[in-house]
């Protein structure tokens, strides 16, 4: 596999629902075409597979002994999973995640819908925060009872394994993972391409600001959103940004309010302050650098827009402890 490569394993079991595979694969491909680094496997513990509409799929490749730790796996859910679960190739499976949850270093996974209790069942849930489908979040509980279970979530992220709800949220919960793997631009491009809603886990009430303002199908308000997210440190002025609109400027101010709700200018300042926020993660950004990579005047002026979009002060969300000077 080439250098900086991520391998992701779609992983399916007997009686799997044909969304929960191709609503997060199809995100994922998308990605792929768009530029991120990314290897698609499909695998399961036989080589044909029975779905829930009755088709079947093969070949497919064996569950991988060895799996890279950089990899991500995907488990897709089935319906009926009191019965399916019970089968040879479920049990094949939960037996395999558990030998993964055994290895120092492994892998990332991520659930769909009921997928949720195959990682109950090997273990990998517990002491964790965790939602599935919300006709099976008290079976959840039962399997994975010193988990956390959150009802009313999309999804759940907990660090090594993130599980999402009912089927569609399958594709929220991928191109969460694509925006923290290829980065927003690429999720952003996935999103409209699919033409979907981009939505963020429960456990953060916010939106990204990378994708907020985005459940719109206008091409000249993305263009414009485009082209603040490539270059937030540019001071863009609105005659530019309506020639690449190729529209007025009152055309563009009036089109981008009503399909954001929000304004040009409060628009940039959320795309600086999350780039601004990025920045912070690295201790050895002084608050000056950090006001100078995101396009404003001084510590001062980040002070002042970080209070106004975020409320606060960067200082008290910057790691590291680094004094603000």
């Amino acid at each position: 596999m080439p250098a900086g490569v991520r391998p992701v394993y779609f992983v399916l079991t007997p009686g799997f629902l044909l969304l929960d595979l191709s609503g997060p694969a199809e995100a994922f491909m998308y990605a792929r075409r768009a530029g991120a680094a990314f290897e698609l496997h499909f695998a399961a513990a036989a080589p044909t597979l029975g779905g829930a509409l009755g088709l079947s799929l093969g070949p497919l490749e064996p569950l991988p002994e060895r799996v890279p730790a950089d990899a991500l796996i995907v488990l897709s859910g089935a319906t009926r999973p009191e019965i399916n679960y019970a089968s040879r190739e479920a049990r094949a499976t939960i037996a395999w995640l558990r030998q993964l949850a055994g290895a120092d270093g492994g892998p990332r996974i991520a659930c769909v819908c009921s997928a949720s209790l195959l990682a109950a069942e090997a273990g990998l849930l517990d002491a964790r925060p965790c939602t599935t489908h919300h006709a099976l979040t008290q079976r959840l509980r039962e399997l994975a009872p010193d988990a956390e279970v959150l009802d009313d979530r999309i999804f759940v992220d907990a660090g090594a394994i993130c599980t999402s709800a009912g089927i569609t949220a399958g594709i929220d919960l991928a191109l969460y993972l694509i925006e923290q793997y290829a980065g927003p631009g690429i999720a952003q491009t996935v999103a409209r391409d699919l033409v979907v809603y981009l939505r963020r886990t429960g456990n953060d009430p916010q939106l990204s600001p990378w994708l907020a303002h985005r459940n719109h199908l206008h091409p000249t308000v993305h263009r414009v959103q485009d082209a603040i997210s490539r270059a937030p440190e540019r001071a863009w002025a609105l005659s530019d940004l309506a020639r690449r609109a190729h529209t007025s400027v009152r055309n563009l101010t009036r089109l981008f309010r009503q399909h954001t709700g929000t304004t040009i200018v409060l628009y940039q300042q959320r795309i600086r302050i999350a780039y601004a926020r990025q920045l912070l993660e690295n201790p050895r950004n002084s608050l000056e650098r950090v006001a100078e990579r995101v396009g404003l005047s001084s510590a001062r002026s980040l002070r002042r827009v970080w209070a106004k979009v975020e409320g606060g002060t960067p200082g008290e969300a910057r790691a590291g402890g680094v004094s603000e000077a």
